[in-house]
């Protein structure tokens, strides 16, 4: 069973719609900034892939999250041709931190959010009226999370129709806690080289439209083949390679693809040591006897770690890398890691080729894993 991706939808500190992150990825451009949101002589990193997007130079806002994600589902109801009422359609929400930085400015200035705003369903309700909505706070892993839920309520006949979208901003506890417990200082996120010394945040927000086969009102960007999730609970921080492995083992079962089928993965690509390193160490041990094995890419070198919703923001950027034929370069990757031998890691430019499946990776705290596989429309 597949089912239809039929919109889509993205904000991201390098672009305003799908298209345009995309584009930017190809054009390999840096987009790491000085630390806005939070005092910067207060952290050692003094860097972030932030959305420039505040009203004030130096003031943060309430509610960007929430703003971000209405946009998010806004722009992908309008590819998928429906209109805003979602009246008989569920939305399903992956977030790593929900509006924390709005509780944060309330507690520190005073910043007029009410509680029920905390609750993207608040908005949601107001804005679409959704038949229902939920959130996933699956860490790096929630919108593979809600993905895999959508195809499973499709498949149970609970909708034909269902928007799983992910939001996050930075929110200074978090940022805090990175900046503290990272052993060195990143001043960019640099995923699989040498030079990489940890993961920096993003912001942003990504919805789909995913429908049952066929019931769609226009074209459709890509086919879900499967999607697998576990939780191997192995480390409060670490990666566990046996958890990694069984996860993307069985996201290849329920697709009913082999290893040599895939053409392209969308790394997890967190930019920290351990993770690379496993993240490297598992493909290379799936892809070994499987040729020269897929094309790999990582966009938090560019996007910085979009947290619950980067899973989906991946996997995005592969449908238009399927539907265009071309692959986003890692940003900054001029010496892998040792680990990283025998990848086909796209370094430098982008790489055409003839795309048709590809695999994405999310990989969160506590062992929260999740892989899907998407296809390309043809």
């Amino acid at each position: 069973m597949t089912w239809d991706i039929t919109g889509m939808g993205a904000v991201a500190n390098i672009g305003a719609d799908p298209q345009e992150i995309f584009d930017a990825l190809c054009s390999g451009r840096e987009s790491r900034t000085p630390l806005k949101a939070f005092d910067p002589d207060k952290y050692r990193a003094a860097y972030a892939y932030e959305i420039d997007d505040r009203a004030e130079e130096g003031r943060d806002e309430p509610l960007r999250a929430t703003r971000w994600l209405a946009t998010a589902v806004r722009q992908a109801l309008a590819d998928a041709g429906l209109d805003e009422d979602l009246s008989e359609i569920p939305v399903l929400v992956g977030t790593t931190m929900r509006e924390q930085r709005s509780s944060e400015l309330w507690w520190r200035d005073g910043a007029q959010v009410g509680l029920a705003d905390l609750h993207f369903g608040t908005h949601l309700k107001n804005t679409f009226g959704p038949s229902a909505s939920y959130t996933f706070a699956n860490a790096c892993s929630a919108t593979l999370y809600a993905l895999g839920m959508a195809t499973d309520m499709i498949e149970l006949g609970v909708a034909d129709t269902v928007v799983v979208a992910g939001t996050d901003s930075a929110t200074e506890s978090a940022f805090g806690t990175l900046d503290r417990v990272q052993n060195d200082t990143p001043d960019a996120l640099r995923p699989f080289d040498t030079s990489h010394k940890g993961m920096l945040m993003g912001e942003g927000a990504v919805a789909v439209v995913v429908q049952r086969a066929g019931t769609g009102r226009g074209p459709v960007h890509a086919r879900i083949r499967g999607v697998a999730m576990n939780c191997d609970a192995h480390h409060a921080t670490a990666p566990d390679p046996d958890g990694i492995t069984l996860a993307v083992r069985d996201a290849h079962r329920r697709a009913g693809v082999r290893p040599e089928d895939i053409d392209l993965v969308m790394l997890h690509g967190s930019g920290t040591p351990r993770n690379d390193a496993t993240e490297s160490g598992v493909l290379g041990a799936v892809f070994a006897d499987s040729g020269p094995g897929p094309l790999m890419t990582a966009i938090k070198s560019m996007t910085g770690h979009t947290l619950g919703g980067s899973g989906l923001l991946s996997l995005v950027m592969a449908t238009l890398a399927m539907r265009q034929g071309v692959v986003p370069p890692v940003l900054g990757l001029t010496d892998p890691i040792p680990q990283a031998a025998g990848l086909r890691l796209v370094q430098g430019r982008p790489a055409a080729a003839e795309l048709n499946i590809a695999q994405i990776d999310a990989f969160g705290f506590g062992g929260i894993n999740a892989v899907a596989i998407v296809e390309a429309a043809r």
